[in-house]
């Protein structure tokens, strides 16, 4: 069993969670260990709000797009009422309902042919007539929780742990009168990175490590005025723009959202990223941009300025974060300290990760 492997690397005195000033970071062996890769995978991503997309891109009936959440398929569908999300598997035999984005009347399954209204409801099985018992209502498509944000999609496979009126509670007003729901699709960026996934929030919760990692970056946001809140279930950094051909002037909101989700908003734009583990060791960052105008010849030339931009700081933050993965995985490092004054954020992070695992593990420690 997993619980009981993970024991080994989860302790009671490792789960207190202490003041900053005297808090020690989570140790090596949690970005590093199988089994406590497998045990995030089948409890802490099974339950937690992930986004998927934008209803921008589910413009007409019968439109859907896919999804790969850490391996699980998952097709988005919009249908006469409503938009649906249902694992990307046929009843029969687990078959693939598609390959890619598309629109459709029907589903179906392109292993046996079976076929699916879009609800999810099974509407035809081929020779199927002499089975004995059978009752297609028992096969239809599984319903995944799904929840618009927005104009955000986000869906959990099961029950989700926490509302998403509460999980994202205070960003709508906090961000006007910036209105992201009217924002419009543009593109999707993918890095697959050698690293943990908690490597890679780690590294965006912070702002200490820019001067040294990120020059370009640096040079955009306000290091005097740049601050970090938190709330019960999301942090948020925050920073006035300097004197920029990118961005203009404005804020820059760089909201966490527990535990895998980050939202980025600056003048004109969302940028929404999704980290998901692949493995111990390797993680998939997607990054989901969104514009108020993606159409007129100055917008798009600034949205590829913009574009580029990020690709050049995510490639420096890919950079750093396998060489701090290769660095837990050493002799050389077991655990460290916090700096109250810039890692906030990644504090706030790892004390919720706790929280999560005290919960799951039936362990709870005093506080202090």
């Amino acid at each position: 069993m997993i619980e009981n492997r993970i024991v080994n690397f989860i302790t009671e005195s490792e789960l207190r969670i202490l003041p900053i000033a005297q808090a020690e970071t989570i140790p090596s062996s949690w970005y590093t260990e199988e089994a406590v890769y497998e045990f995030e995978l089948n409890n802490l991503f099974n339950t937690s709000w992930q986004i998927v997309g934008h209803t921008d891109q589910l413009k007409k009936i019968g439109d859907y797009f896919l999804f790969d959440l850490a391996g699980i398929p998952i097709i988005i569908i919009k249908d006469e009422n409503d938009i649906r999300a249902f694992y990307n598997v046929c009843r029969h035999r687990g078959g693939p309902l598609a390959f890619e984005t598309g629109n459709t009347n029907l589903l179906q399954c392109k292993y046996h042919g079976w076929t699916y209204k879009l609800d999810g409801s099974l509407h035809k099985h081929p020779k199927f007539q002499d089975v004995e018992g059978f009752d297609k209502n028992d096969f239809c498509l599984n319903i995944l929780h799904i929840i618009i944000w927005e104009g955000l999609i986000f869906i959990a496979l099961e029950y989700p742990a926490v509302k998403i009126s509460d999980l994202l509670s205070g960003i709508k007003e906090k961000i006007a009168p910036i209105n992201i729901s009217k924002y419009n699709f543009y593109r999707r960026v993918e890095y697959k990175i050698n690293c943990n996934w908690k490597v890679y929030v780690d590294n965006y919760l912070e702002a200490y490590h820019l001067p040294f990692v990120h020059p370009g970056l640096s040079k955009v946001l306000n290091a005097k005025e740049y601050t970090t809140e938190t709330s019960e279930h999301y942090s948020l950094q925050y920073s006035p723009l300097q004197a920029n051909e990118i961005y203009g002037k404005g804020e820059a909101y760089y909201y966490f959202i527990f535990p895998n989700i980050m939202l980025n908003i600056l003048p004109g734009r969302l940028q929404t990223n999704i980290v998901l583990p692949l493995s111990k060791n390797q993680s998939l960052v997607i990054f989901d941009y969104y514009f108020d105008n993606v159409t007129s010849p100055d917008s798009v030339k600034r949205i590829e300025k913009d574009i580029s931009f990020s690709d050049e700081v995510q490639k420096e933050d890919i950079m750093i974060c396998e060489k701090v993965q290769k660095g837990l995985e050493s002799k050389g490092y077991d655990k460290g300290r916090f700096s109250p004054q810039e890692e906030m954020g990644v504090y706030h992070f790892q004390a919720l990760l706790k929280s999560f695992y005290s919960t799951a593990l039936h362990i709870f420690p005093d506080r202090s």
